[in-house]
């Protein structure tokens, strides 16, 4: 193994014990202190579980095998136990989901401040200030005293990082860290990232966001079913790709998407907002925000983390009140005609009961026929083997498919699609939303799309409702 590299993974793989079924075939990879690598694939592609196998911490039923070395330390992959000494002063994990990493009963600044003072060793308060100044570093002293519910989920991103490497490890794991974030707060996470390749960190950034990859530079290796199919210089590959998965992910990066053609002119109208305001508490979301939503049309509701994007959904469905202005839905259509897809679908099923009783109990609830189901299923390329999984059964491509057959069996006038592909891999994004808007526009029906990527926007949508925070 490499003396300059502080990651070397060496035929590193993940089996299933039960089936001996191997989901990450002998992967071989490098990072360099102070390097970056990308690992780009689609979901289910294997780069989750890899990270999970250098840190140490595969579920249950998965077993490592092969050799890596963290910096000086060369270990046996199958001995998880041995990583964990390393983590946060040798090797650290910055999750997919920030919130989830936070405690939501500890303030922004104790948070940090623990890594500071448990795993580097500072004395309390001496942890507590430097906390304070690692903060102030990224623009945030302001929020030392807020719990992670009341700051935004880049601010999360940027807490979460900071009590990742608080202790100075040498080598950083990012899973999907720009998932969902608007543009502005996806450069926050690359200066972030480029800040700790600064100050000598090697950084593995597990992502499907191929901007981000191309920002980062350095290396990177693509994955397809548990093994590596492509990996070089971030320039080389991201410019003449050699595998036709890698081709994939880049001609579905939303930046090469086609404007997409427009069947017919926008009909009568669904909904209208004439000067709506919205606040919470003290804080104004939008003010003043007027637009009609006509049948048939598709509007990208467009604006930084925090504007009132959602709200402003909400408000159209009849979810929340304006503090001022007035909302009307059109005469004659029933609540049942305004329909929301949101952003996570896991969130939108009941986990316990399967997606045939999800959908049985819709049928039931509304008077509908079960034949309906089938004819539909089949138009969202969804086979009928599926019903009887339960929601974490499937992929999440296919569940907020499931999710969309469960608000088209409604007939809906509208639909409010809330970031509804923002956390799939770019293959899996631009394959559902085709699907929402072929399905949508069949039916005549309206789309609300909100939308952090201002190149889904540009490609998808008639016209835009930009909202200022």
């Amino acid at each position: 193994m490499s003396d300059s590299a502080c990651l070397e993974l060496d035929g590193l793989a993940v089996v299933d014990t039960a089936s001996g079924m191997r989901l990450v075939q002998g992967a071989s990879l490098r990072v360099a202190s102070g390097g970056a690598l990308s690992l780009l694939g689609e979901s289910g592609s294997g780069k989750s579980l890899l990270a999970h196998a250098i840190m140490g911490t595969l579920a249950s039923g998965l077993r490592a095998e092969g050799g890596m070395r963290i910096g000086t330390h060369v270990l046996d992959a199958a001995d998880q136990q041995a990583r964990q000494a390393l983590w946060g002063r040798e090797v650290a994990l910055l999750p997919q989901e920030p919130w989830l990493a936070l405690d939501p009963t500890m303030r922004v600044r104790q948070q940090v401040a623990e890594t500071h003072e448990l795993v580097a060793g500072l004395p309390k308060k001496d942890a507590a200030d430097a906390a304070l100044r690692d903060l102030a570093r990224l623009g945030m002293r302001h929020a030392a005293a807020l719990y992670p519910h009341q700051i935004s989920g880049g601010m999360a991103q940027r807490v979460a990082f900071l009590a990742t490497h608080a202790a100075g490890a040498r080598l950083l794991i990012v899973d999907e860290p720009t998932k969902g974030l608007d543009s502005g707060r996806r450069a926050d996470i690359l200066a972030m990232l480029r800040a700790a390749q600064a100050g000598g960190m090697a950084v593995l950034c597990i992502t499907h966001d191929v901007w981000l990859a191309r920002a980062l530079g350095g290396q990177v290796a693509v994955m397809l079913d548990g093994a590596i199919v492509e990996q070089g210089a971030a320039h080389a590959v991201l410019a003449r790709p050699a595998h036709a998965c890698t081709r994939a992910l880049l001609a579905a990066d939303p930046a090469s998407w086609p404007a997409r053609t427009h069947a017919s002119a926008a009909g009568a109208i669904v909904a209208r907002v004439d000067s709506v305001a919205k606040a919470f508490g003290p804080r104004t979301l939008f003010a003043g925000v007027s637009a009609d939503i006509r049948q048939g049309e598709i509007v990208a509701i467009t604006g930084e983390s925090g504007a009132g994007k959602t709200t402003f959904g909400n408000l159209l469905l009849g979810l929340l009140g304006p503090d001022a202005g007035t909302v009307t839905r059109a005469a004659g259509l029933p609540r049942t005609a305004f329909q929301k897809l949101y952003q996570d679908p896991a969130a939108a099923f009941a986990p316990s009961i399967t997606l045939e009783a999800a959908l049985r109990d819709v049928v039931k609830l509304h008077g509908l026929a079960w034949d309906s189901v089938a004819p539909l299923l089949a138009r969202l390329r969804l086979g009928a083997h599926l019903l009887a999984r339960l929601p974490s059964q499937v992929s999440g491509g296919e569940l907020q498919r499931f999710a969309l057959a469960r608000v088209l069996l409604l007939k809906p006038a509208l639909i409010f699609a809330d970031e509804p592909t923002s956390r799939l891999d770019p293959v899996t994004q631009q394959e559902t939303l085709s699907l929402l808007l072929d399905a949508a526009g069949a039916s005549g029906c309206a789309v609300l799309l909100v939308t952090h990527d201002a190149e889904i926007a540009r490609a998808v949508a008639q016209r835009q409702i930009r909202l200022q925070a």
